[in-house]
């Protein structure tokens, strides 16, 4: 057991948690109190009954994010539920709060279909100015998501779009390193669940222009069966829906199969899935970004002893870490900025851009920045802005 599990359980303990409410006001007269509540709050009321958009600069809501989960697919533990869920979230919050100063409130809803989390989320959503989706299962987080585009916030599936922004920018980088084109690269993806299925789109621009994004070659998607081909009859709806931009010519085979001269591979699977061996089948100079965790899909001295030139995983103890947290605090941060009604895929893609960008001496062991580089957060949240107000997304006055 590493060290840090009963560090952590231990510090959890003392603290009852990671997360606490403080208050912005003093308290400490009878004028403090008229002023914070009773009776000046109603003139505070009253001013948002006639202007709505002013609960943006009186309250809360436009430093807020919901971080909403019910638990059921929590990184590395499954289907834990909402109570055990609450710890991941109290992180989350935490990371909102120290690399984009937005106040993040964890809120694990004991909620499973569909239809009970899409009007949970529609009745909190006065209070917050941005929903960031958590640990929710596929394939019922994409309609979840789906369904909550358009209640006038921003709502962000970050174990999808987080993953994909953070991994196109090292592939960004990583190109630079390799000396490849982007638009040459033949990619694989091990995971057919929300991050493999986000990653696969953004990768191939879906809902968007050669102005925008320039999309690769092609993606090929497996699963625990192999290459997700139109010859299969196993495959779900969100599955089916992939072959929309992925496999291109279609493909069948088994992982090893789709390796097969492929330039990149992407892990959102489990550890100790492929050997050197499987690496000297694709192309010279392969990417390797191998994101299970804890246990990578290759580790990355096996990954380079094969010819990998640039490995990235999900830790912290190797170079390239593709984290989350390099994301999601600058994407809110932008979203906010700009009262942007949702996030859209050319914020998505500005993002990833702004995140390559902050890497100053890119080589193989660096086409991401450190997880903990304060700076980040506030490039992208320019960037982000920038794109919102070019789209014109802000919310109306």
């Amino acid at each position: 057991m590493s060290k840090y599990f009963q560090e952590s359980v231990d510090l959890h303990r003392l603290l009852r948690g990671k997360w606490a409410i403080r208050s912005k006001v003093p308290l400490q007269n009878s004028d403090d109190l008229s002023r914070a509540y009773s009776p000046g709050v109603a003139a505070v009321s009253s001013h948002i009954s006639e202007n709505p958009s002013s609960s943006y600069e009186l309250t809360m809501k436009g430093n807020s994010v919901a971080i909403v989960s019910d638990g059921s697919s929590v990184l590395g533990l499954g289907d834990i539920g909402p109570q055990a869920a609450l710890p991941v979230m109290e992180g989350k919050a935490i990371l909102f709060k120290e690399f984009a100063d937005i106040d993040g409130v964890p809120l694990v809803i004991d909620a499973i279909s569909v239809e009970d989390i899409v009007t949970t989320v529609k009745a909190i959503a006065p209070t917050f100015g941005g929903i960031n989706l958590e640990d929710i299962a596929a394939p019922k987080c994409f309609q979840i998501e789906k369904e909550l585009q358009d209640i006038g916030i921003p709502v962000f599936h970050d174990d999808q779009h987080g993953t994909a922004i953070v991994l196109l920018a090292a592939l960004l980088n990583a190109c630079k390193v390799t000396q490849k084109p982007i638009e040459s690269l033949q990619v694989v993806i091990n995971g057919a669940g929300a991050a493999g299925t986000a990653i696969a789109s953004l990768l191939r621009c879906v809902g968007q222009d050669a102005n925008v994004c320039v999309p690769v070659e092609d993606v090929l998607v497996c699963d625990s069966t192999g290459i997700i081909s139109r010859d299969r009859d196993n495959l779900n709806p969100e599955k089916t829906k992939l072959l929309a931009y992925s496999n291109r010519h279609n493909r069948n085979g088994s992982l090893l199969d789709a390796l097969k001269d492929a330039d990149v591979f992407i892990g959102v699977s489990k550890g100790n899935l492929l050997t050197g061996d499987d690496i000297k089948l694709m192309n010279k100079d392969p990417i390797i970004l191998a994101m299970a965790n804890p246990i990578p899909e290759i580790m990355p001295d096996e990954a380079i002893k094969a010819g990998a030139s640039v490995v990235g995983t999900g830790r912290s103890d190797f170079p390239n870490q593709v984290n989350n947290v390099l994301a999601f605090p600058g994407i809110f941060r932008g979203a906010l900025d700009a009262r942007a009604t949702r996030i859209s895929e050319g914020m998505k893609i500005a993002a990833a851009h702004a995140l390559a960008d902050c890497v100053n001496h890119i080589d193989a062991s660096h086409v991401l920045p450190d997880a903990l580089n304060r700076d980040v957060a506030r490039k992208i949240a320019d960037a982000v802005k920038a794109r919102a107000i070019e789209e014109n997304l802000q919310r109306p006055e």
